[in-house]
Parts: C-alpha cells; structure tokens; sequence
C-alpha cells in the first residue's frame, strides 16, 4: 500500500496522474463540446472571410493566423471537385493560401448542418478524440456575376481535447482545450 501511496505521489508531481485519472462529467462534456462547435463555427467563419475577394490581402493573411492556431500542427485538409475524382489534402496554411488564391471574381462558402457523428472517445495518453460532420456549400462566380461552379461536400473534422496548465499568479491551472485535426472529404455533390 506505501508503495502505490507513493508512486501517486509522485505522479501528481508530475502530474501525471490528472491527465490519466481525468474523467469528464456530463457538464464538463457539455461545456467542451460547446468549445468544439464553437471553434467549428469561428473556423466557418474565417473561410468565409478568407475567400471573399473583397478581404484585403493583409487582412486575409491575418485571418490565416487566426484559423492556424485552431489546429492540431501536422493537421490537414482536403478539397474535392465536381470535375475531378481525386482529393487533394493540403496542410492547414497552404489549404488557406490556395483558398485565398481561388481564380474567381467572388466566392461564397457555407457551412450547414454542423453535428456530433461520434461522441468524445479517451485515448490511453488521455486526449479525447470525436469527430464532427459538416455540410459545406461552395459557389464561385465570374467577373459579371454569374455562378460558374458550384458544390456541396460532406465533409468529417476531427477534433481533439487535451487537457493542458497555466500558470496564473504563480498557480499552475488546469484546462481542457480544444483542437482541431484533419478534415476529410466524405462526399461531394452539387
């Protein structure tokens, strides 16, 4: 028994033993996937500004910084096409810079029908890892305004919860964060 006493101790010094003993309670599971789907809906958000082409470059590349902090690193994202069979996957940056870069004259892109597919499940390291399914509408228009492409991709994003620490006034505190990972390509249709 003094053993295992101590090798307790000893991992909560670590702190070890939090991010493996950490359950998370129906409140705590709310409240992150409320994180989840916001982060989901300011990632929607940020597409949308960095593919208008009335953002000024300046501010577009500002709004890629923004969007690349809310991804696990190595993170990737495909892109699909009603003309060609193959997905493209493309780390975060280049997907933002090759979004900025589009050649239409105006760009619309949607997100709809943002849901849970598979609730929060524990990885041996402690992480929890779910998966969330979005719709996304795509529409390009030439320079005199018609609608020349149009798309809508199912599309499935991963989503990582880790518990991380801060020390705040000399106080270590503990936190869930929220990050994003890969977002696959299910489906695209017109």
């Amino acid at each position: 028994m003094k053993r295992i006493a101590c090798l307790i101790v000893i991992l909560s010094a670590f702190g070890i033993s939090g991010a493996v003993a950490q359950k998370l309670s129906p409140e705590r599971k709310q409240a992150i996937d409320s994180l989840a789907l916001e982060k989901i809906r300011d990632l929607s958000k940020y597409i949308s500004i960095i593919g208008s082409k009335e953002t000024p470059w300046s501010e577009a590349n500002r709004v890629i910084d923004r969007a690349d902090e809310l991804f696990m690193q190595g993170s990737e994202i495909g892109v699909s096409s009603l003309v060609r069979p193959e997905i493209s996957y493309y780390t975060v940056r280049k997907y933002f810079e090759r979004l900025m870069r589009l050649n239409y004259n105006k760009v619309e892109i949607s997100w709809y029908n943002i849901e849970y597919v598979s609730d929060l499940q524990r990885q041996p390291d402690g992480t929890y890892v779910g998966v969330i399914t979005i719709f996304q509408k795509f529409k390009g228009y030439d320079a005199e305004g018609r609608l020349v492409y149009q798309d809508t991709t199912k599309k499935d994003i991963t989503v990582y919860v880790k518990r991380k620490e801060t020390q705040i006034g000399g106080r270590l505190i503990g936190f869930w964060d929220v990050l994003l990972g890969d977002i696959r390509v299910k489906e695209t249709s017109k």
